[in-house]
């Protein structure tokens, strides 16, 4: 039985992307099944895996919109173990197509009965927004990441998507769980680093992953070349990192 976890946070820029990638391919190089689900019109995890954006005839959006079955839409990363269902700019229209059909805060879910089974873990790469797509996947989700990056404003808006989270918990899935919030873009000679991680742990404490995500050049290079960290350079300190998540994560749902 697969576990869906969506990465969600509604501001851009905290590291859902390439948290989405690399925790995916450092769950496949650990021998878990993975599927990648990019549902972020942005499609930057899907070219993150080396797919071609703009080739991609049937993905998240014909999913959602039930065209297509999941399995349809899935295709092989060049990742090892991580299949992926592909985004594409069209994506950004599903929110207006969506709106009035009936229980449209489930149309992933119901389309990804037929596959949970197949995989160990379902990872979602949410848009940076709490609109009807990023709704769809805390709707089909086990649990949720949330990454939080060590800088000024890191704490700016995480009440409100915690209100989301609790919202969705009461109305459309009450089985949401918190996987953990993870670090991201932490750089250790810098104060206010440190101070935003004390702050996260002494208001979160059990619910902040261990492992926490530095800020890493590599990490940044890996994207361009459509590749995940551990395909890059598995010996960069970014791809450490996510193993390091990749491994507390499986220990978690042992």
């Amino acid at each position: 039985m697969g576990k869906i976890i969506a990465i969600a946070n509604q501001k851009g820029g905290v590291g859902k992307t390439t948290t989405s990638v690399n925790l995916a391919a450092s769950l496949g190089v650990l021998e878990k099944k993975i599927l990648l689900i990019d549902v972020d019109p942005q499609a930057n995890a899907s070219s993150g895996l080396g797919i071609n954006v703009d080739a991609v005839e049937v993905g998240s959006y014909q999913v959602l919109e039930h065209t297509k079955t999941a399995k349809e839409a899935i295709v092989s990363s060049n990742a090892p173990n991580v299949d992926i269902i592909p985004a594409h700019i069209d994506l950004v229209a599903i929110e207006i197509e969506l709106v009035d059909k009936d229980e449209r805060e489930y149309m992933l879910k119901k389309a990804l009965t037929d596959v949970k089974n197949d995989y160990d873990f379902i990872i979602m790469d949410c848009a940076p927004s709490l609109g009807l797509l990023t709704l769809n996947a805390l709707t089909a989700a086990d649990s949720v990441i949330i990454p939080i990056q060590c800088e000024y404003f890191a704490l700016e808006g995480l009440g409100k998507l915690l209100n989301t989270v609790k919202s969705v918990q009461k109305i459309h899935n009450e089985a949401l769980d918190i996987e953990g919030m993870l670090l991201t873009m932490f750089d250790s000679r810098l104060r206010l680093s440190n101070q935003v991680v004390e702050e996260v742990q002494k208001h979160f404490s059990d619910m902040v992953f261990d492992t926490i995500i530095q800020r890493n050049v590599r990490l940044g290079e890996a994207p361009s070349y459509g590749e995940s960290i551990i395909n890059y350079d598995v010996s960069s300190k970014g791809a450490v990192n996510y193993l390091n998540l990749a491994k507390e994560i499986i220990k978690k749902n042992l």
